[in-house]
């Protein structure tokens, strides 16, 4: 099966409105991480919110509070910063990029740790 390249991107496909999703490779790239940082007991919930201009996958440290992160795809910013951002707690962008696993690196070990 063909994956069409415009088919999170209302206005390469024609539909206005259409809620934008990660493809499968993205999302697999992004549940990859969360296990990850589940097992060094960082997260402990994700949510996942498609939109008609945005999709971003929120990792939680508690299902009752505020995400601690947001990585949002945002196809119509592809040509300008990148799809990519890294949004944290207080809606700062971290990380900004045109590909996922360059944006994803902020979360490398050694590059990153949460301070309580």
């Amino acid at each position: 099966m063909a994956i069409d390249p415009s088919a999170n991107d209302p206005a390469a496909s024609g539909r206005k409105g259409a809620p934008i999703f990660f493809q499968r490779q993205e999302f697999q790239r992004l549940l990859a991480l969360y296990g990850r940082m589940v097992a060094a007991g960082e997260w402990r919930d994700y949510s996942i919110e498609p939109g008609p201009e945005a999709c971003a996958f929120s990792v939680f440290r508690r299902a009752s509070e505020a995400p601690l992160y947001r990585i949002e795809k945002r196809p119509a910013l592809a040509r300008r910063q990148g799809a990519w951002a890294v949004i944290g707690q207080g809606g700062m962008i971290l990380r900004r990029g045109h590909e996922l696993d360059q944006v994803l690196r902020l979360f490398d070990k050694g590059r990153f740790k949460v301070i309580d």
